[in-house]
């Protein structure tokens, strides 16, 4: 349903007459007078005009005079500097600009917008003639047109983000290096656990020798770290239990295996570690204080015990190898495995930490829409085409290149010829539509005068067609547009519900529609968008930022 406010003819001419009596009035409280000249209505291609404004105001009043390219066709080339001189109470301000145009026709310098105070005043339109320049070609030499030169076009800095992404990856790739997959040196505690048990025996009755036990007659400490040696070797080659059996326990089992054949071992060899076990079994527990000497008799014995006991155990068979050989095999499996566990769990880690760092700085639905190539998001962030369409030209910036319609797809007349562009439609995240419909004749009034374009009854057009199409629940508002080059049109804008598509089904949505007009020309920019989208947001007022005029002169 749309809204709309509509006065009553009456009270519009009322309104209007007390407009003209005020206006009327304040011509007598304020006085400004502004006229315009040019030295001259005829030049070459390429010559310069000099187009002269002259403003006589009161010394209180604030006078801005037109600046940049408001005077198309022609281009200014310099815009000169105020001069001032004083008439009595009043000031008389002279600007002139110079211009030029470089092609032949007649053309006309169009009114130009002064500001005194807070009113505007017009400047004439004036006509100039832009006349050729005739060739003597027995005189001037003639060339051939120099071939075009190529441009190279700006680069992208992509090659940068690549190489910030394989500099990432290596420093991820060297982390996860020297942490996991590298091999470490090896501790001391490793090392010795990588010796064969005969090797690490004999090693540690070295550092037991190399202790401060005896000097401080900690023998109980001494003998738990003798007969501890001892049961360890036991333990890898003979007995697997030997650690957590009591003395009369291994004694029994060794005996039983020297009985079996198993192990060649003395009874002098098993008498020799049966007594120094139980007498370190006496210390212990406190029973029994055996000098320091006995102590280091002891230990040579059990240096002795271990030399027996190597030559008494059997050469292993091969399947005894083979088993070992697998054994190692699997521990290098086992630790491959950990290594690629502990591979995955870092990078997820990494990953983690990555997302969570750019999240906190430019938000989480940023960076997922920007991993899953959220499609607005692309648009907005890409690479934007500027360009003119219609004649004369719309000049408006865009994510993507715009359409041009077929024939068959417009409404055209003998009367009107128009062109139009597009992207997308009303049921997509985004419609543009860019059109330009030049009248050849549109009749005249009641009064005899020329009949004008009314951009209003345009824009009721367009929301008429929106309904057509099933759009409902407009809300419209309306007010004046200026482009950045000061082109000024109608600008309605407002909500409403768009079809989906689906049979029932609406979305929530925004429009804009800009309307121009020059004589018999009107221009249109029409744009239709999902509201809930906030990259669309952004797209559609990069847009209309970027809505510029031509106008271009008939010769």
């Amino acid at each position: 349903m749309r809204h709309k406010m509509r006065k009553s003819k009456g009270f519009g001419l009322s309104f209007s007459v007390i407009l003209s009596a005020l206006f009327f009035l304040c011509s007598f409280l304020s006085f400004a007078q502004v006229t315009s000249s040019i030295d001259t209505t005829k030049i070459r291609i390429g010559e310069q005009i000099t187009f002269k404004v002259k403003v006589e105001v009161d010394s209180t009043d604030l006078v801005v005079f037109p600046e940049g390219q408001t005077f198309m066709p022609f281009e200014m080339i310099e815009s000169y500097k105020i001069d001032t001189t004083k008439n009595n109470s009043k000031f008389q301000l002279i600007k002139e600009y110079a211009l030029t145009q470089f092609d032949s026709g007649a053309y006309t310098i169009p009114k130009q917008k002064i500001f005194v105070g807070d009113k505007i005043f017009y400047t004439d339109s004036l006509r100039v003639e832009v006349q050729t320049i005739a060739v003597d070609t027995t005189k001037q030499k003639l060339f051939d047109i120099k071939p075009m030169i190529a441009v190279e076009k700006s680069s992208s800095k992509w090659w940068l983000y690549v190489l910030i992404g394989l500099l990432a990856l290596a420093l991820i790739g060297f982390v996860l290096y020297w942490f996991i997959w590298r091999k470490k040196p090896l501790t001391e505690e490793e090392e010795i656990a990588l010796l064969p048990p005969y090797d690490r025996a004999k090693m540690a009755l070295k550092k037991l020798d190399e202790s401060d036990y005896l000097q401080k007659e900690e023998l109980k400490d001494y003998y738990s770290e003798l007969t501890f040696i001892i049961r360890k070797y036991l333990d890898e080659k003979v007995y697997d239990r030997a650690l957590e059996s009591t003395t009369d326990e291994l004694v029994g089992r060794l005996n039983m295996l020297r009985d079996a054949n198993q192990i060649e071992l003395s009874n002098n060899d098993i008498k020799n570690i049966e007594t120094i076990l139980k007498r370190a079994d006496l210390v212990k527990f406190a029973k029994s204080a055996p000098d320091v000497e006995l102590a280091k008799l002891d230990r040579n014995t059990i240096d002795i015990e271990i030399d027996q006991v190597k030559e008494a155990l059997p050469e292993p068979t091969e399947e005894e190898k083979l088993l070992d050989e697998q054994y190692r095999d699997e521990q290098e499996h086992k630790q491959k495995r950990k290594k690629i566990w502990l591979t995955i769990a870092a990078g997820l880690l990494i990953l983690i930490a990555t997302f969570v760092g750019f999240g906190v700085k430019y938000g989480f639905k940023y960076v997922v829409d920007t991993i899953i190539g959220e499609e607005s998001k692309e648009l907005l962030e890409g690479d934007w085409v500027r360009s003119d369409y219609g004649v004369p030209p719309i000049m408006i910036s865009t994510p993507v290149v715009l359409e041009r319609l077929e024939k068959k797809d417009i409404d055209s007349t003998q009367q009107v010829k128009m062109t139009m562009f597009s992207y997308g439609d009303l049921n997509t995240d985004m419609n543009i539509l860019v059109s330009t419909s030049k009248y050849k004749d549109l009749g005249k009034n009641a009064e005899g005068e020329p009949n004008k374009i009314d951009l209003n009854l345009a824009i009721e057009g367009n929301l008429k067609m929106y309904e057509n199409n099933g759009a409902k629940n407009l809300i419209v508002k309306r007010e004046q547009f200026i482009t950045p080059n000061a082109a000024e049109g109608l600008k309605a804008y407002g909500t409403a519900q768009f079809p989906t598509g689906e049979e029932g089904e609406f979305r929530e949505g925004e429009y804009v529609i800009l309307a121009f007009t020059s004589e018999n020309v009107l221009q249109q920019i029409v744009l239709v968008w999902n509201n809930q989208n906030e990259y669309t947001n952004q797209t559609i007022d990069r847009i209309i930022d970027s809505v510029e005029l031509k106008k271009l002169e008939e010769e």
